[in-house]
Parts: structure tokens; sequence; C-alpha cells
């Protein structure tokens, strides 16, 4: 069973109509998309954002091109993606990852920019307020990722209380793990937990980082919430199953694609609103004028046939509170 997510809207401004409304007959609008994750256009999220300009007159194909872009959480792929999709003369760049925003926001101060999960607009400067974000950037908010790394530590020790070794997934190029570090390394104390710092800066690096931290006995894996890890998920499950350590992540998907247990906004909501936001925006609305909104409700997603697999057993109570239970 899954629980709704809602999004409140910052700034105590009405929420606007997601009816459709007429377009501009034989108009055709050209979005430019870029984010870290490649597989995003078969995904849930993927769908849903096109199920959102559907819902509010835009279609594919027929009225509005997207051109899609994915940089892998390769933070150098960031600028000359923004600047091949700002040549292609788009009407809106839609950003997903901290990287890709600031590298929209730094690429043009004309085209409206839609983000989502930007972590902390105001201090990167895209931005001026949330209630008020003045220029050409609005979107989705994500609530600080320190803040969630502790929730997330507390709920992989809650579903695994025999654990007291945690190595963690990072990439030391991004200040957001930085900032969860500090956040985990304050809540391992509280539950007597030993941090195992495991870093990788691409891609390529994840499997003989992974491999070499097994030397310190770790006995589960915690995942940093960043658009690497998202990414080479894939690479990530199979090794943390094949080595039996029980595994956190940020992103629903990877629990469904064989993580154990997540705890993360829900991205297809999340692109769903998104859609509604590039559609007010394609229908004359200013970015200026539009607060940036914030996710109220999180997902709690647990694969129980990864479990079986590792032979866990989770507790009840934990069960309970679980959005979502893959058997």
């Amino acid at each position: 069973m899954r629980r709704r997510s809602f999004i409140t809207l910052l700034g105590g401004a009405a929420a606007w109509p997601v009816a459709a409304r007429g377009q501009q007959a034989g108009k055709v609008r050209r979005i430019g998309f870029l984010a870290n994750d490649p597989t995003i256009p078969t995904t849930a999220a993927g769908a849903a954002f096109l199920d959102g300009l559907r819902e509010n007159g835009f279609v594919e194909g027929k009225n509005i091109i997207i051109e899609r872009r994915f940089a892998e959480g390769r933070g150098d792929q960031a600028v000359p993606l923004i600047a091949e999709l700002v040549r292609a003369d788009v009407d809106l760049l839609v950003t997903s990852g901290g990287q890709n925003h600031v590298a929209a926001k730094r690429a043009t101060a004309k085209i409206p920019i839609v983000m989502v999960n930007a972590v902390d607009p105001v201090g990167q400067g895209l931005v001026a307020s949330l209630a008020r974000p003045g220029g050409n950037v609005t979107g989705l908010v994500q609530l600080p990722s320190a803040e969630l790394a502790s929730k997330r530590i507390q709920l992989l020790k809650d579903a695994v209380p025999s654990i007291s070794r945690v190595a963690v997934l990072m990439n030391p190029d991004y200040a957001s793990d930085h900032l969860q570090w500090g956040a985990l390394e304050r809540a391992a104390q509280f539950l007597a937990l030993t941090l195992i710092p495991v870093s990788a800066r691409e891609g390529a690096e994840l499997a003989d980082a992974l491999a070499k931290s097994m030397s310190e006995h770790p006995h589960a894996l915690f995942t940093m919430n960043n658009g690497r890890n998202l990414t080479h998920r894939k690479v990530i499950i199979d090794f943390a199953n094949q080595h039996r350590l029980p595994s956190m992540h940020s992103f629903a998907e990877a629990t469904r694609d064989g993580g154990l247990i997540s705890y993360a906004t829900d991205r297809p909501a999340l692109f769903r609103h998104a859609a509604a936001l590039v559609a007010k925006i394609l229908k004359g609305a200013q970015p200026s004028d539009i607060p940036l909104e914030q996710p109220t409700k999180f997902e709690l997603v647990i694969n129980l046939k990864t479990a079986m697999t590792l032979g866990l057993t989770i507790p009840h109570d934990l069960l309970i509170l679980a959005d979502e239970l893959i058997e």
C-alpha cells in the first residue's frame, strides 16, 4: 500500500488549477531536460512528468518537444550539457541534481528554469528567497540532506538492530555529501555506530572503492543522497547483496531495484508537480512570481524479497510504518 505525498506551498500563495487550457494552435514548445539518471524516461518519475504535462495540455510529439540530456552524476558534464540545451533554443529548462541547477543558472538569466529537488537554492544563490525567488528560477526544494541523512541511518539501525559498523558511500567532491557526513557522525554517536567512509568520484571507481571497504568489515551500507549513487544504483545494489550488506538508499528506485530500504520523497509526485510548474510558465507565468515548494511527506520503502535473501527479519513496528513493501 502506498500513501499519497502532498506538496506544501511556501509563502502562502494559493495553488493553481491543473486543468488543461487550450494552447495556441500550431505552437510547439521546446523543453530542455537535464538530470543525472539516464533511466528516468523508463521510470515512474519519467512517466509522471509526461502525465503532468498532458494533464495541463502539453503532449510530447504534438505541441511540445523534450530535449533530454543526462550528466550521470558527473559534475564536469553539467556545464557542456546545459550549453547544448541553451544552443538548442529551448523555451524552458528542467533540471534535477544540484550541480545541474547551478550550471543552468550560470548559463542563462533569461530562459525559465524549473528545478526538481534543489537542496539549498538560497545559499547557492539560485533564488533570492523561497517565497519570492525573483529572476528566472523556481521549482521544488527538498529538506536539507543532512537532516534526512540522520533519519535514514536511524531507520537502517531500526531495520537491522544488530549492526555496529556502517560503510558510507560518498563523493568527496560534493559539498552536500560532507554536510550529510557531519549529520551521520552525530547520529552515529547516539546509535553506537562506527562509520566507514567509502569515497568514489566517478561511477567507474565504485566497484573498487566498495571492494576495498570490505577490509573494514562493515555490517551494512549507507548511500549518500547524490546523483552518482542514483545513476549507478545497480552496481551498488549488486555489490551490497553479493556481500550480504543491508543497504539504505536515498531513492525509492534503488529499493525497487533490490536495495533493502529507502527513505525518500515520492519522485513521481515531484516530477508530476514539476510538470505543472512547467505548464504554468509556458502559459505565461513568470518564474520570479512562483514560490518554491517543498515536500512534506516521505516514502519509507522496504524490499522484503531482499530481506529474505539476506536472512533478515524486519521488525514488525517498522513494517507498519512502511509506505511500500516489496514482496
